[in-house]
């Protein structure tokens, strides 16, 4: 088996003890998993530079990384489901979005049970750590990759590094976010470019050698180091920056493929002793969000989901927020956290028979469902999960899998304050979207492991679609809305995320990519028409759009103060209320009609909405138990919008 081990460091009962329902205490299993992977199996042959990393005697790669598990401390009191989460850049995000947590508990060491819901329907949770990056801290999860080498040397190539200040600064790390970094392989390479666009893929100026240097500022004086790069006129919010060199260091990026496939089949199939689901896994869920999402998708694509003894992974997979595309998680200096800058992860397939063309031929095809925002369509992307990549027709819907297009939601759930900036200094034009899609995702995943544990198919699927008008040029949606909310400030349509049509390189099948990826242009970017509201149609639409008080957008400009305010914010959406009565609706010019013509107060309202959540129910996209919730989300923002 390809897991060695795993080495349990500490093991406690969680949440004080706390009863949750028929499962009653859960316990807390924190340690490292120890993978043994042979190079020359066939199983492992989709994993670039696997071949160049040491063996030991064993003939085999060995690499370790994280697990955390919870798990019922009653073994006969579980339902004999697991959920196996990817980390998201190391972050436990699951008690988020499926247990209704606190957002801030993302990025620290406690879980948080938050309702419960998972636990007092007895599933085990999991996540293991698969990203070779993440600086690793209790709160974040990571791997120890193997290194690749080339006759006892480091490998050495170009890597590229692209990122777009919020606000000024004259040091940068050389990662997506605080990630570890590629360092350069010299930090006086005269061959390294910097480069500046006023947005993403356009015209590039490129700032002279001497302007800039491989170094950082510490207590008033300059450093070389070869992790930063210093500009002395500083990085300005909004310009895009594009980083060229060269490194020499090259983790095997795609042993998180394998961590997460190995890691999986362990707690699923090891008897051992040292396995705390020993015996009680009947079925695996896998699920991701936004980066892991698309991380799924890439796990489908190179049709790993059989182990090494060829025996099925995952029955289902829940891929959350990860559009049409893949990403950087398997070659030769892979950054597995970059979203936009072009990479082999912009190449097809992109619906779901493409997605699983490798995996039906070898086997151990799980069920698909994949949910989706607002967001992912604005960004260009995600229609070509159900279009034709030629944009003239609709495909036909998989047996196998299940779209959800969560209508007016943006990235993330909702904010807890609209008006809040978050950390990384960005900012929206507007207020951010207050659309809580959680309800829908939830019971996603529960009718998702009804389908694989008693074969009882989920609700249809519900997206846009060319043949019933409900899927638009994104330019035709924009004009819409131009009618439909007063004084919009409209992004510039060019300078807009697209899905781009990219030529990584001739070794590009090898995992060898060519910087930067030849951008040959872009598909055109289809998203949700929308009603008189400017609400979108053609998804399921929470209370929020049935029963409105605001339109809510999956796109949110920026901020003038953080630059480029023509281009928008990456994941965040938009609240635009509506007025509250006749005369503010006159002097605002806003054709929408106020809050004081559509209800007659707090009570009708909320009837209305019982009535929409009600039907949600019926049909299957919102679980009973989330009424109350949708109940007492809509009394909250009704109080908002009422400023009551």
């Amino acid at each position: 088996m390809a897991v060695v081990t795993f080495e349990l460091q500490r093991r406690e009962v969680y949440a004080a003890g706390r009863e949750f329902g028929p499962t009653g205490a859960y316990e807390r299993f924190d340690g490292r998993l120890h993978y043994a992977v042979d190079p020359d199996d066939p199983h492992n042959l989709e994993i670039v530079d696997l071949g160049l990393a040491p063996v030991g005697s064993d003939g085999r790669v060995h690499f370790s990384g994280d697990l955390c598990i919870l798990a019922p401390r009653d073994p006969q009191r579980g339902n004999g489901g697991l959920i196996v989460e990817l980390p998201n850049r190391g972050r436990r995000r699951m008690p988020r979005y499926l247990l209704r947590a606190p957002i801030g508990s993302q990025g620290t060491a406690e879980i948080p049970p938050g309702d419960g819901l998972l636990l007092h329907r007895g599933y085990a949770l999991a996540w293991i750590g698969w990203q070779w990056d993440v600086v690793r801290s209790d709160a974040l999860m990571g791997l120890d990759a193997p290194l690749a080498f080339q006759d006892g040397r480091p490998l050495t190539g170009s890597t590229q590094l692209r990122f777009q200040p919020n606000v000024a600064h004259t040091t940068h790390l050389l990662a997506d976010l605080s990630h570890q970094p590629y360092p350069t392989a010299a930090v006086d390479d005269p061959d390294a470019t910097l480069w500046v666009s006023d947005y993403r893929n356009g015209p590039a100026r490129l700032v002279p050698r001497e302007r800039w240097q491989f170094a950082r500022e510490q207590g008033g004086d300059i450093e070389p180091d070869s992790r930063y790069i210093y500009l002395a006129e500083g990085f300005q919010p909004g310009k895009v920056y594009d980083l060229l060199y060269t490194t020499h260091r090259a983790p095997v990026v795609g042993a998180g493929l394998l961590a997460v496939r190995d890691g999986t089949s362990y707690l699923r199939y090891a008897t051992g002793p040292d396995n705390p689901l020993a015996g009680r896994v009947e079925r695996v869920i896998g699920f991701g969000i936004s980066q892991t999402a698309r991380m799924l998708r890439h796990f489908l694509w190179l049709g790993l989901n059989l182990d090494e003894q060829g025996r099925i992974v995952f029955d289902g997979v829940l891929p959350n927020v990860g559009g049409a595309r893949r990403g950087e998680f398997n070659h030769r200096f892979g950054q597995p956290s970059v979203q936009p800058t072009p990479s082999p992860g912009y190449l097809p397939p992109f619906d779901d028979a493409g997605l699983l063309a490798r995996q039906r031929a070898l086997g151990g095809v799980p069920k698909l469902v994949q949910t989706n925002t607002s967001a992912e369509y604005w960004r260009g992307d995600c229609a070509y999960l159900h279009l034709a990549p030629d944009a003239t027709h609709d495909l036909p819907p998989d047996p196998d899998t299940r779209i959800y297009h969560f209508a007016g939601a943006q990235h993330d759930p909702s904010e807890p304050d609209p008006l809040q900036a978050p950390l990384d200094g960005s900012r929206g034009r507007y207020r951010y979207n207050w659309v809580d899609y959680t309800p829908l995702l939830r019971a996603a995943l529960c009718n998702l492991d009804r389908w694989v544990r008693d074969g009882v198919p989920p609700p249809a699927s519900v997206h846009p679609r060319l043949d019933d008008g409900a899927l638009q040029p994104r330019e035709q949606v924009l004009a819409d809305l131009a009618q439909r909310i007063p004084n919009l400030h409209q992004p510039d349509i060019a300078r807009l995320p697209y899905l781009w049509n990219v030529d990584p390189g001739p070794t590009a099948p090898e995992g060898v990519v060519r910087f930067p990826v030849e951008v040959r242009g872009a598909y055109p970017a289809f998203v949700a028409a929308v009603d008189a509201d400017g609400n979108e149609i053609g998804g399921i639409r929470l209370p929020d759009l049935s029963v409105p008080l605001a339109t809510h957008t999956g796109w949110n400009p920026r901020d003038p103060q953080t630059g480029a305010p023509e281009q928008i914010l990456d994941y965040k959406g938009a609240t635009h209320l509506f007025p509250l009565s006749g005369d503010e609706r006159e002097a605002r010019g806003d054709p929408r009609p106020p809050l004081s013509e559509r209800y007659a107060g707090l009570s009708a309202y909320l009837a209305r909405v019982a009535q929409a959540a009600d039907a949600l129910i019926a049909a299957g996209y919102v679980l009973p138990e989330d009424r109350a919730v949708l109940l007492a989300d809509a009394e909250l923002r009704y109080r908002e919008a009422h400023h009551t």
